[in-house]
């Protein structure tokens, strides 16, 4: 458009009039300015193109690279997932099964199956995965056991919730078929880790099989080594009472002595190995107490050591099990018999007595034996431990063990060649 400020005259007819040349001249002039002006933008305008054509190639090239990147990386995370050597099976938000990886499919026997729900993979593995996923996901995996014909294998189970953001995997040569048509994919939901521990398993039962004949063979050395010689010994008592029907009262205490050490003896074995918790009820505990004593006294009787009970100036009942607190008192005072000379003394008291608010009935085995040797005291309740090594070493550990079945609690004061004390402590009642 020409300026306005150089009016062109025009004839009525609308024709430019010729007759002024200077005023065409400047109006030529201005046509050839704009005209300059309008190819310099266009110029301009092109030399932008050409730049946003140039960056717009890159960063299609740089996308080009990325998606091929993100190819070779999805194709290396599917070949690491196929390789794996557990099984690895991926839910959407859907719960649709979105991957099966070749060791899933072998562990699960779905062989080509195809499987798009949890439903159809029950149905198909024939275990109960519905059940699996309504189970609160932790760090605990479930141990199913499949039996196949004569065969028995152990799956481990475990499953992961991912995060709410996690997008879809495109599918691999051993995923589910999924059609890419969908504007939107579903998100990820979960992921789960299946595992055979068959071998794990069978090891363990194995072990727990070599536990059990160790057990066996301890228990068997050990009745064998404790029965061996009272059974000699009632043999001989037997034969005297045979022969001399005058003494065979004396010969008859001498064998309820071995009897009755060959009692707590089995009883050792199976509280070490039987069942454990003992039915509790509440008993008079120095009744329970006095019929320990006279239990054991023909053992005293035999190896000359006097035998004392001192009975509780109150009344004391406690929660417990009298064949346990039968069996505690038998080895405290066998063991203290052991260990005194003849024309010693073991001595049993009971009284109550307070800790730390606490009422307690408490029962001292104190003997004037050649006591404990302080290297000793720290290991005597152990399993297997025998300060003179002439003994299988159950005895105080059945006793500790028996205590803290009944809330109490066993401590033992010893000084060598003074005497030792076991001082048993039950929550009163």
């Amino acid at each position: 458009m020409l300026p306005s400020s150089h009016p062109i005259p025009i004839d009525p007819a609308g024709v430019v009039s010729l007759n002024n040349p200077r005023l065409l001249a400047d109006a030529f002039s201005e046509f050839i300015s704009a005209s300059a002006l309008l190819e310099a933008s266009y110029r301009e305008l092109q030399r932008k193109v050409a730049h946003l054509g140039g960056e717009l190639a890159e960063r299609n090239a740089a996308l080009t690279r990325s998606l091929a990147e993100n190819d070779r990386m999805r194709a290396a995370l599917q070949q690491m997932i196929d390789s794996m050597p557990c099984g690895v099976l991926v839910l959407d938000a859907a719960e649709s099964i979105v991957m099966i990886n070749p060791e899933g499919r072998l562990l699960l026997g779905l062989d080509s199956t195809r499987v798009k729900s949890l439903r159809q993979l029950s149905q198909a593995s024939r275990i109960d995965f519905e059940a699996l996923a309504a189970r609160n996901a932790d760090d605990r995996d479930a141990e199913l056991t499949i039996s196949s014909g004569s065969d028995q294998r152990w799956l481990a189970i475990g499953r992961r919730e991912l995060g709410c953001g996690a997008s879809r995997p495109e599918s691999g040569s051993c995923s589910e078929p999924r059609s890419h048509s969908h504007s939107t994919i579903a998100p990820l939901r979960s992921i789960w880790i299946l595992r055979d521990i068959t071998a794990g398993k069978q090891a363990e039962q194995e072990r727990e099989a070599a536990r059990r004949a160790t057990t066996l063979a301890e228990i068997s050395t050990i009745l064998a080594h404790e029965i061996r010689n009272p059974l000699a010994s009632l043999e001989l008592f037997a034969g005297l009472i045979a022969e001399d029907r005058n003494h065979a009262s004396q010969w008859i205490d001498h064998l309820r002595a071995g009897i009755r050490t060959l009692s707590g003896t089995v009883n050792n074995v199976l509280s070490m190995n039987g069942e454990p918790g003992p039915r509790l009820a509440p008993l008079d505990l120095a009744a329970c107490v006095k019929s320990g004593v006279e239990f054991v006294q023909p053992v005293a009787g035999q190896a000359n050591v006097t035998l004392a009970l001192l009975p509780p100036k109150t009344r004391l009942s406690v929660r417990g099990n009298e064949d346990g607190i039968r069996q505690i008192l038998l080895n405290l005072i066998c063991n203290a018999i052991r260990h005194t000379p003849a024309g010693g003394c073991v001595e049993v008291s009971m009284r109550r007595a307070k800790r730390s608010d606490r009422s307690l009935a408490t029962v001292a085995v104190r003997d004037t034996g050649c006591g404990i040797a302080p290297g000793h005291i720290d290991r005597l309740f152990e399993a297997g431990f025998s300060g003179s090594g002439e003994t299988p070493g159950l005895g105080l550990a059945v006793c500790r063990r028996l205590m803290t079945q009944h809330g109490g609690t066993i401590r033992v004061t010893s000084r060598p060649n003074e005497g030792s004390m076991f001082q048993l402590e039950f929550p009163a009642i």
